[in-house]
């Protein structure tokens, strides 16, 4: 079952996405929608406003989370490829909401950096509040998968030691097009410009998605609508030699399959 959040003459809408139309679920975004411990059944049997699937314009697919953490060094062979040790604990970092765009939105490059680099990655959603959660209860806890690029200025990341000022530009980072319940993710890759600069496999993630979220339940409530992004593998732009950045004009397309496809423009902060 596929949920997304999409733009109306109204506002947005959380609607089920079927093979031709997209149903309407009561709800103005998948967030809101997820709130209600009743969604999966509310989901499957909803029968609202519906609209033609080719005409969809896909908003962020929650746009008002209560939390977005992202995970640094979690691909084991590009961990090992880089001389490093595994990690004993994931390594987190945040975004906020003004950093999210939708699946077809520009990805806005910050005026103040020249080094703007790509991120595929695997986002979870949260489907269920959590607490101090085990391995059995986090992954209960999962919505679904959805696509995300955590799109990196790489000047403004490495000024300190911290992550977080390189992280969440406003409208940077790309999410949707939808939240898949019942999908198996597989291979992960991103195509800038038509090149095929990332491909890894979402199984060769040190943390899985229901480690991380009991790792994260311990330090703070997880609550529906919460977003995860797992991490990225190797190809990086930053780590070329000569380093490839984002530019105005360039075409990123970030796939995760199984779950979805993203396809942003690049275009520059006003």
């Amino acid at each position: 079952m596929k949920l997304a959040t999409i733009r109306t003459a109204a506002g947005t809408a959380a609607v089920r996405v079927d093979q031709h139309d997209a149903v309407e679920l009561g709800a103005p975004d998948v967030g809101a929608f997820l709130a209600d411990p009743a969604w999966r059944d509310r989901a499957a049997t909803a029968d609202g406003r519906r609209h033609p699937v080719s005409g969809l314009e896909y908003a962020t697919l929650v746009p008002k989370p209560e939390k977005v953490f992202c995970v640094g060094l979690n691909y084991r062979t590009h961990i090992l490829e880089m001389g490093r040790e595994l990690p004993e604990y994931p390594t987190l970092f945040a975004k906020f909401a003004r950093a999210l765009v939708g699946a077809s939105d520009p990805i806005v490059a910050p005026a103040g950096s020249p080094k703007v680099d790509w991120e595929a990655e695997l986002g979870v959603v949260v489907g269920a509040e959590v607490r101090h959660a085990t391995l059995e209860q986090a992954a209960a806890a999962i919505a679904g998968y959805t696509v995300v690029n955590d799109v990196t200025a790489r000047d403004f990341q490495n000024r300190t030691v911290e992550w977080l000022q390189g992280k969440t530009f406003e409208r940077s980072t790309p999410v949707g097009p939808w939240l898949v319940t019942d999908a198996e993710p597989g291979e992960i890759s991103c195509e800038v410009d038509g090149d095929v600069v990332q491909k890894a496999d979402t199984s060769d993630l040190v943390f899985g998605p229901a480690e991380l979220i009991a790792y994260i339940s311990q330090i703070i409530t997880l609550v529906p609508g919460d977003l995860i992004a797992t991490g990225t593998p190797g190809g990086v732009g930053h780590a070329r030699k000569p380093p490839r950045y984002l530019a105005p004009g360039s075409t990123v397309v970030t796939r995760v399959e199984g779950v979805g496809e993203l396809r942003n423009v690049v275009v520059r902060e006003d």
